[in-house]
This record gives structure tokens, C-alpha cells and sequence, in this order.
């Protein structure tokens, strides 16, 4: 008796209306971990300047988002936050039930978003950083009314390819703007004043700028790995009456800890008007 063959399975075709530098490395994530082929990746942008970047990744281009969406089953939209309502109203006619959709952008909510959409529409919000572009970001992602457990698993599988990931409810999405999306820029500047001030110290200034990343990347390798809480980690560095312990109370003196509560509250905070809370 012959053998009934199994159905096949179309490839997965991701979409990604906006070309910029996020979205670039979401999908250079996606291919190098071979989560999609290139040829199966279609990005759109009103203009070549991003999509060439595309292109060199072995990806299709076009310049019609609802190309896009016709031809994708998951799609990113990756604009620009003030443009994305009149993006959506554009491909509102050609959605479908089928279609997962995915928005990048910061500071648009879920139900924001599903006021243009059609009733229904699988929906999820993603909040991606920088490092990204070196498969080493920090992402969350919450779901729309509509989005299944099956939904989410799909986008959460193809994040992965670009660090980690994880689910939360959209309350969090703004604080982690606030922590990790911000967050590079405040861990850049702690980088910088540790560089500086071995400078000042007399080492040279490539080599301590060098060090000092090396050493916030080393420190993020074993908090991860082992799972310890930060202050368990400081304990283990500071010996009594030694160098760190003298360090540490510097930094206090100087109100580092407090600074940077601030400084996450602060850019939360922003975060929030924009997303209209």
C-alpha cells in the first residue's frame, strides 16, 4: 500500500512595513539563526535608502505596503510612531484573519492600534533595544485582545534569534522603554565615566574604553548565568578594607544608585505621555 504523503507545509513569509535600523536587525536575527529564509522576507519603505540594507541580506523589496501585507502572513510594522495610524489605515483593507501583526513602534498602544484595524486582527506590541543589531537585546512583547497563545509562541521562537525575550502584560512595555530601551544609553555613559576614570588614573584611552566595556559585558555574562541577584555578585567582588569597598563608597557619596532610579522613572515617565497614559 502506498504511502499517503504529508501536506506541505508552506514556508513562513515575514513581512516588515518600515526598513529602518531595528527592523533590519530583527531580520538579520531571524536569518542568520535560519528561523526564515532571506528569500521569504519582504520589507517595504517609501524610499531605497534602507531597503538596500535588505537587499544585501538576500530579502525582497518594495516600496507598497500593502504589498507586503498580501504577501505575508507575519508582518512588523517598524515606522515611525506618528506615522503608523496612517500606515495601518492604508493596509486595513487587506488584512485578514490569517495575518499576525506585530508593531515595533514605542509609545502606540494595543488598543490604539486596534481601532484601525479590523475586528479581530491578530495584534501583538514588541519593545526591542539596540542590541539587537548584535543578537544580544532585551525585548518584551504583550499581546493584542485577539493574539492566541499559538500567536505569541511564533513571534516569541523568531525574537529569540535576536536576544531575549519575554511576555508581559502592555503595562510593563513602557517601563521597559524606560529600563533596557533607555537603558543603553545610561549603561553607555556609566562605560564612559569608568573609562574616564581610569584615564585620568594614566591608562590610555583606547584601552580603558576597551576594558570598560569589556568588563559590563563580562559582569551581564554572570548575572545571567548564575542567576544571582546583583547585590549577591558585588558582595563576592568586595573584600573587607580593599579597593572595591573604598569604590563602592564613592560611587554612594556621589548618588549614583538614587541618579539612576531617577533616571528610569524619568524616561518611563516619558514613555507613558507618549502612549497617551
Amino acid at each position: 500500500m502506498a504511502a499517503v504523503a504529508a501536506p506541505r507545509q508552506d514556508p513562513l513569509r515575514v513581512g516588515f512595513v518600515g526598513a529602518g535600523r531595528m527592523a533590519e536587525a530583527l531580520a538579520q536575527g531571524f536569518i542568520r539563526a535560519g528561523k526564515v529564509e532571506a528569500q521569504h522576507v519582504l520589507a517595504s519603505a517609501p524610499s531605497d535608502r534602507n531597503l538596500c540594507h535588505f537587499q544585501a541580506l538576500g530579502c525582497q523589496i518594495t516600496h507598497s505596503n500593502q504589498e507586503v501585507v498580501r504577501n505575508c502572513q507575519l508582518v512588523f510594522f517598524a515606522t515611525k510612531p506618528r506615522v503608523l495610524p496612517a500606515v495601518l489605515a492604508e493596509v486595513a483593507p487587506v488584512v485578514t484573519p490569517e495575518h499576525i501583526l506585530v508593531s515595533v513602534a514605542a509609545g502606540v498602544s494595543l488598543s490604539a492600534l486596534e481601532e484601525l484595524l479590523p475586528p479581530a486582527t491578530r495584534l501583538l506590541r514588541i519593545s526591542p533595544n539596540l542590541p539587537c543589531v548584535v543578537q544580544e537585546g532585551a525585548m518584551v512583547m504583550a499581546r493584542g485582545r485577539h493574539a492566541g497563545g499559538s500567536d505569541a509562541q511564533l513571534v516569541h521562537t523568531l525574537l529569540e534569534a535576536c536576544g531575549q525575550c519575554e511576555e508581559v502584560p502592555e503595562a510593563h512595555v513602557d517601563i521597559h522603554t524606560g529600563l533596557s530601551g533607555s537603558g543603553v544609553a545610561f549603561v553607555c555613559t556609566f562605560s564612559e565615566a569608568l573609562a574616564e576614570g581610569a584615564i585620568k588614573m594614566g591608562m590610555p584611552s583606547g584601552l580603558a574604553h576597551r576594558i570598560a566595556a569589556q568588563t559590563l559585558l563580562g559582569t551581564a555574562k554572570l548575572l545571567l548565568q548564575k542567576g544571582q541577584h546583583p547585590a549577591q555578585l558585588r558582595t563576592d567582588v568586595c573584600t573587607p578594607g580593599g579597593t572595591t569597598i573604598y569604590g563602592l563608597h564613592a560611587l554612594e557619596q556621589g548618588g549614583l544608585r538614587a541618579a539612576t532610579m531617577s533616571a528610569v522613572e524619568a524616561a518611563t515617565c516619558r514613555a507613558r505621555e507618549f502612549s497617551g497614559k
